[in-house]
């Protein structure tokens, strides 16, 4: 049987660490009660951590990640409109 992949909002996925973080309940015990995955909600905190304080370059933030994509999506756009009028 295939697992429908669940999605979150922004707004949700930074309660979920300002729980984790300012609620003062363990990880584990936020994730059992929200039932997510212990996974995800690593990641999210991760995230959250390197968006507040960027690395020199080393891990891009959330807003950076989001650009990326844009620019990518508008480069190939860009690439095939140039092939097709060669």
């Amino acid at each position: 049987m295939e697992r429908k992949r669940r999605s979150f909002t922004p707004e949700y996925k930074a309660e979920v660490v300002g729980l984790i973080r300012d609620g003062g309940k363990a990880a584990s015990a936020v994730v059992r009660d929200l039932g997510l995955s212990e996974s995800a909600v690593r990641r999210w905190v991760l995230q959250s951590e390197t968006d507040a304080v960027c690395v020199a370059g080393k891990i891009l933030t959330t807003a950076e990640r989001k650009e990326l994509s844009q620019l990518r999506r508008e480069n190939r756009q860009l690439r095939m409109e140039r092939e097709i009028l060669k």
